[in-house]
C-alpha cells in the first residue's frame, strides 16, 4: 500500500466526500471507490459505510484513520526535513482567499515569492469567507486568507495587517470637498453594504450600532468590485478597505475619505489546519505575506 492511498482515505474522512476527495486528488471518483475497496480488502474490515443519506466510519475505519493520520503527519514532516537539508524549496501551494483580498492585497505579494522561488506552483481560489475556512478544514487547499479570522480549535491563524477601512463615494458628493467624516454624519446616509453575513459587514454593524448611527443599506452585494461599481453611479456610499480603491481614487471615478472615530481597520489572516506540516515553500510565502521574508 502506498502512502497516497492513506492521503485520500484520511481525505475522504475528513470531507465526507468521494467528490471533493476525488477533487482534492485529482482522480475520478471511481479511483477513490476502487482505493478504499482495495484497502477494506487489505485489512480484511469495512472501513467506510456506503450510504447515500450519511457518511459514517466504522469502528475499525476510524482506527485505520488515526494510524494513517500519523503516518502521514510523520512522512509529510521527513520529506518537509529533507528538502530543508537540501535547501530546496519546490512543489505546489493551493491558496483560498476573499475576493477583496486576492483581488488587490495578494498579487505584489505573489510576485515577489515568485521571483525569488519560480520553481514553485501557486494556485489561487476565490471564494467567500465561509468556503475559504471549509477548503482549508477539508484539506482541499493548503493555505487560507480572510478578514477578521475566526477562532476554530482546528486551525492555526497567523495575523497578518490591520488595514484602514474608508468612505468612499461620488467624486461629487458633498462628502468628496472634507479630509474626513464623523460617524454621527452617516446618520440616516444610504449605503452600498457587504451581504449580512460577510465579516466586514458584520464588523461594520457593530460599530455603527455601538455609536448609535443607523444607515440605509439600499445595495447590497457579495463582492466589492460590485459595490465600487454602484457608488461610481451614485447610488449611495460605501465603507470599502483601502487598498481596494486605490485605482479608482487615482481615475478619480472615487473619492474617499477618512472616517474620523470608530476602529476602522479590517485585520487580515492566514489559516491553515492544525497539525499540517507546513513545507519550506509555505512557510517562506507565509514569511513574505508577514513581510519577514
Amino acid at each position: 500500500m502506498q502512502i497516497e492511498s492513506l492521503k485520500m482515505y484520511c481525505d475522504l474522512v475528513e470531507t465526507e466526500s468521494f467528490t471533493k476527495t476525488a477533487q482534492i486528488n485529482a482522480v475520478t471518483q471511481s479511483a477513490i471507490s476502487q482505493q478504499i475497496s482495495s484497502m477494506e480488502r487489505l485489512f480484511k474490515s469495512l472501513l467506510v459505510e456506503r450510504s447515500k443519506k450519511q457518511f459514517r466510519l466504522t469502528r475499525e475505519g476510524q482506527v485505520v484513520y488515526d494510524y494513517s493520520k500519523q503516518i502521514l503527519q510523520a512522512y509529510n514532516a521527513l520529506d518537509s526535513k529533507l528538502m530543508e537539508l537540501k535547501d530546496v524549496i519546490s512543489g505546489n501551494i493551493r491558496l483560498a482567499t476573499i475576493y477583496s483580498i486576492g483581488l488587490h492585497d495578494l498579487p505584489p505579494y505573489i510576485q515577489k515569492f515568485m521571483q525569488s522561488y519560480p520553481t514553485v506552483n501557486i494556485h489561487v481560489e476565490y471564494r467567500r469567507a465561509n468556503q475559504v475556512y471549509e477548503d482549508v478544514l477539508s484539506n482541499i487547499v493548503d493555505l487560507g486568507l480572510v478578514a477578521y479570522p475566526v477562532k476554530d480549535h482546528k486551525l492555526e491563524i497567523i495575523q497578518l495587517r490591520k488595514e484602514p477601512l474608508v468612505l468612499i463615494c461620488h467624486p461629487q458628493h458633498p462628502f468628496a470637498k472634507q479630509k474626513n467624516v464623523k460617524l454621527q454624519q452617516l446618520d440616516g446616509a444610504e449605503l452600498i453594504g457587504f451581504e449580512s453575513d460577510i465579516p466586514t459587514r458584520k464588523a461594520l454593524d457593530k460599530i455603527l450600532r455601538e455609536h448609535g448611527v443607523a444607515v440605509k443599506y439600499v445595495m447590497e452585494f457579495d463582492n466589492v468590485e460590485t459595490v465600487k461599481r454602484a457608488v461610481e453611479i451614485e447610488a449611495g456610499l460605501s465603507i470599502v478597505p483601502l487598498t481596494t480603491v486605490t485605482q479608482e481614487i487615482e481615475k478619480k471615478t472615487l473619492a474617499c475619505v477618512e472616517i474620523q472615530d470608530g476602529e476602522f481597520f479590517r485585520p487580515i489572516a492566514a489559516i491553515y489546519k492544525k497539525n499540517r506540516v507546513l513545507s519550506p515553500a509555505m512557510k517562506q510565502f507565509l514569511a513574505i505575506l508577514k513581510g519577514v521574508a
